[in-house]
């Protein structure tokens, strides 16, 4: 059985973005103005995202330092010595 979720056109209007990625997700959603239907959000077929950054190549220097680098300096640290003030 699938649900329909129904958002009202202010909700839409306030956060189209994230509304029209979560019609990539659910399928579709129905706006509503007063309590009537007045649009549907759907997603288009075949056209789901793939993350470019698991698709991207690395290059060779990349690849070889992978898995071997780790956690550097901690950004607040740097920050606190930048300003001269203790950790």
């Amino acid at each position: 059985m699938c649900l329909m979720k129904t958002i009202s056109i202010r909700e839409l209007h306030e956060r189209t973005g994230a509304w029209v990625r979560k019609a990539a997700e659910l399928g579709s959603i129905t706006v509503t103005e007063r309590g009537r239907p007045i649009a549907r959000l759907e997603a288009v077929e075949g056209a789901r995202r793939e993350n470019p950054f698991l698709l991207r190549k690395l290059r060779p220097g990349y690849r070889r330092l992978r898995g071997t680098l780790k956690g550097g300096t901690d950004t607040v640290t740097i920050v606190s010595e930048d300003r001269g003030s203790p950790s």
